[in-house]
């Protein structure tokens, strides 16, 4: 067979499709996983597909999350907060700056929205949480379960919750681990 300079040598119709074709964007129900070393054991993050990190959890933690058979490991979404827990855990970092994405009723949003303003060092009760959120000191409970099902633990700090007589009332990781954030961050009396 002879060319005559004419004919393409190469298949021009599939390389500008390739090259014109729109990438395939995530898959909206795909949930990213890792796992990173800390202190308080091994934490399993899980992100969202934007990157934004949906949860974090210990081991043996009420209500934590555990590797589903559907969810895609991938360590490439955590850069950021790992690099961020790594510093926060040497005493470095006082405020995490992480894209979050978490899903829960109105209340419980409120609430947790309400935890992220509780500074670095500093502890709060549940009553100043029900205040801060305009709800009654009868919704003490409530916040108390909001507070408990934080998926977000250590990054979202409800570590900085305590009872209104300064006992460290329940933490969803364990007491002896909302003990050592609290060290951690100079928030215990010595």
């Amino acid at each position: 067979m002879t060319t005559t300079g004419h004919e393409p040598t190469h298949d021009t119709t599939a390389i500008a499709a390739s090259v014109t074709a729109p990438m395939t964007p995530p898959d909206p129900a795909t949930t990213y996983w890792t796992r990173l070393d800390s202190p308080l054991g091994p934490l399993l993050l899980t992100a969202d597909p934007d990157g934004a990190l949906t949860s974090l959890s210990v081991p043996g933690q009420k209500g934590g999350r555990t590797v589903q058979a559907d969810w895609r490991h991938d360590a490439g979404p955590f850069r950021a907060a790992e690099e961020q827990l790594r510093a926060y855990f040497a005493g470095e970092l006082k405020e995490f700056e992480l894209p979050l994405h978490t899903s829960g009723t109105a209340f419980r949003e409120r609430v947790w929205a309400a935890l992220d303003t509780v500074p670095y060092g500093a502890t709060t009760t549940y009553g100043e949480i029900a205040a801060r959120i305009g709800a009654s000191r009868a919704a003490v409970r409530a916040v108390g379960g909001a507070i408990g099902a934080n998926p977000l633990l250590v990054v979202r700090p409800c570590h900085r919750v305590i009872g209104a007589d300064g006992s460290l009332t329940g933490y969803a990781g364990g007491l002896e681990r909302k003990t050592r954030l609290l060290g951690l961050e100079g928030a215990l009396a010595s």
